[in-house]
C-alpha cells in the first residue's frame, strides 16, 4: 500500500510541485487549496489540475477543495482523506498568505486571516492527524516557513509575525511528539521560488527576476521525509541542505519557462 501525502496549497506553485514529486517518489496524494476546477481563484491552477499530474505519475489523488481559515473545512479535509486512503504519513503545511499593507495598516480582519492560514491551520492539521501517526508507523509533519521570519520584509507584518510564529510552533510541536515516531520540521525558504502567484502579482516585474525551480522544495522535503523521526526540531534552510547534498545544486527559472 502506498504511502499517503497530505499537501496545504497544491494549486499551484510549490505544493503543486511537491505532489507530482511525492507522486514520483510513490506516494498518493491529497491536494488540498481553495482553488478547484469548480471553484478557481483569480490565480491560475486548481486542485483538480494538480491531481491530473499525480496520477500521470501513477499515483492516486485525492483533490480538496478548502479554505484553511474554516476550521470545519481543515476538519472535512481530514475526514475525507482517511475516508478515501485510511491512513496519512506526511502532512506539509505549504499554505500561507502575506496580506500587503503596513501593521497599522493592514486593520483586524486581514491579520487575522494571517494568523488562521499561516499559524493555526498548520496546528490543527497537526493535532489531527497525529494521534494515527503515533498509533501506526509514525509520520512527517513539515511546515514550509520563510526567510522573512528572521529577515522581516518592509509592509508585511502579519507575514513575518506569522512565519516566526510557525518556527516556534514547529520546534515545540517536535519537542511535544519526541518518541511518538513522529518528526515535526520546518524549512525555513530563504530564496524566491517561481510560482504562478509571482507571476500573478508581479506582472512584468517578474520578467527581471531570478527565481530557483521549485523542484528544489520537493528535494528537501522528500530527503527530510527520509531522515526517519529522530531527525526533528529543526529549523532548516535550503542552503542548509545543499551542504548536505540534499537538494541539487542552485536553479533557475524564468518568467517565460
Amino acid at each position: 500500500m502506498a504511502k499517503v501525502a497530505f499537501i496545504t496549497g497544491a494549486s499551484r506553485g510549490i505544493g503543486k510541485q511537491l505532489a507530482q514529486d511525492f507522486a514520483i517518489a510513490g506516494y498518493d496524494i491529497a491536494a488540498v487549496a481553495r482553488s478547484t476546477a469548480d471553484s478557481p481563484t483569480k490565480l491560475p491552477g486548481t486542485v483538480n489540475e494538480t491531481a491530473q499530474l499525480v496520477e500521470e505519475a501513477g499515483q492516486q489523488c485525492l483533490p480538496i477543495g478548502a479554505n484553511l481559515a474554516k476550521v470545519e473545512d481543515l476538519d472535512r479535509a481530514i475526514a475525507e482523506t482517511y475516508d478515501r486512503f485510511g491512513q496519512i504519513d506526511v502532512l506539509i503545511n505549504n499554505a500561507a498568505i502575506a496580506p500587503p499593507g503596513k501593521a497599522l495598516e493592514s486593520g483586524r480582519n486581514l491579520w487575522g486571516l494571517a494568523v488562521e492560514i499561516n499559524v493555526n491551520a498548520p496546528f490543527y492539521l497537526t493535532h489531527a492527524v497525529a494521534p494515527k501517526m503515533a498509533e501506526s508507523d509514525g509520520g512527517a509533519v513539515i511546515n514550509i516557513g520563510s526567510g522573512a521570519a528572521v529577515s522581516p520584509d518592509f509592509g508585511r507584518a502579519s507575514y513575518t509575525t506569522t512565519k516566526r510564529a510557525l518556527e516556534a510552533m514547529s520546534e515545540s510541536l517536535a519537542s511535544d511528539l519526541k518518541g511518538t515516531g513522529i518528526s515535526v520540521n520546518c524549512l525555513r525558504l530563504e530564496l524566491s521560488v517561481w510560482s504562478e502567484g509571482y507571476a500573478f502579482t508581479l506582472g512584468e516585474q517578474a520578467r527581471q527576476m531570478d527565481f530557483e525551480d521549485p523542484i528544489i522544495m520537493s528535494d528537501a522535503c522528500l530527503w527530510i521525509v527520509a531522515q526517519g523521526p529522530e531527525w526533528t526540531g529543526r529549523i532548516v534552510t535550503i542552503a542548509d541542505l545543499r551542504k548536505y547534498g540534499a537538494v541539487r545544486p542552485r536553479t533557475r527559472k524564468t518568467f517565460d519557462d
